[in-house]
């Protein structure tokens, strides 16, 4: 089987090429220019600078206050950095949802700013209005069904979605709706398996899994949880690959120790 290892860019065609040859998609967060590099250089196939940089970059405690133009400084700032990732940007909350021609002037400020390759919308049928015309101006854009967290006050939780048929099939169907309207890729987070399984399979486009088994065409998870620089945060679907936390909180305990004892900086670290 042929892999996309030494590609020089990782194009949306790439990605659905990937799918039909059952290669695993990879896809992390980045919000800044250090981070994205370090990953980018490891191989990662999608990088998405996600609204999550609300909560971890910032402190909220939803990812509904971040604003378009600290989106566009993120992005900003990983696209210096990348040079094989597909690099995808969050429209965020209140840019897009009701309004198909602001949604436009979004995703064009992101994609003319920050020099991204393309975009990501939560929501199915609600938002499609705002998906087609976005995808009119020949910008990719890629669709996020289950849980929505730009939705979290309307769910009022962040428990798993689509476990009642009634939610399950409205999510097929807008999963197929998002393909149709030209989509070249849906996130599902937080749904049963059984039911991001039987998604994958009715559409062509790659279905990226957070949260909903391992039958997606690939995974995405933020940098910092599977890094383990976020220490509070535990949901079953995450598999910490690091404890950066606990790594960095010794290496600053030991550089204070240093400086207390006078022994940083030596004779060596000094002109």
């Amino acid at each position: 089987m042929s892999t996309y290892k030494d590609v020089k860019r990782i194009t949306t065609h790439i990605l659905h090429e990937m799918k039909a040859k059952n290669e695993k998609i990879s896809m992390l967060t980045a919000y800044d220019f250090s981070m994205a590099k370090i990953i980018d250089n490891a191989g990662i196939d999608v990088i998405l600078v996600g609204d999550s940089a609300s909560n971890v970059m910032a402190g909220h405690e939803t990812t509904l206050p971040i604003t378009l133009n600290e989106m566009i400084y993120h992005a900003s700032s990983v696209v210096r950095a990348v040079k094989r990732a597909l690099v995808i940007v969050d429209l965020p909350f209140g840019t897009y949802q009701g309004n198909s021609i602001e949604a436009l002037n979004s995703a064009i400020r992101i994609m003319k700013e920050s020099g991204a390759h393309g975009v990501k919308l939560e929501g199915g049928s609600e938002i499609i209005e705002s998906v087609e015309r976005i995808l009119s101006a020949g910008i990719p854009v890629m669709g996020h069904l289950g849980l929505t967290p730009q939705s979290i006050y309307k769910f009022g939780t962040y428990v798993v979605r689509a476990k009642q048929d009634e939610e399950a099939e409205k999510l097929l169907a807008d999963a197929q709706l998002l393909e149709n309207s030209g989509c070249f890729g849906i996130i599902l987070e937080k749904i049963p398996a059984q039911l991001a399984h039987k998604v994958a399979k009715s559409i062509s486009i790659p279905a990226i899994g957070i949260g909903a088994g391992g039958e997606c065409d690939g995974q995405v998870l933020v940098s910092h949880d599977m890094l383990g620089i976020n220490n509070d945060f535990n949901p079953r679907f995450l598999r910490k690959y690091h404890n950066l936390y606990q790594e960095i909180s010794g290496a600053v305990g030991s550089y204070i120790k240093d400086i207390k004892s006078g022994d940083f900086p030596n004779d060596k670290e000094q002109y």
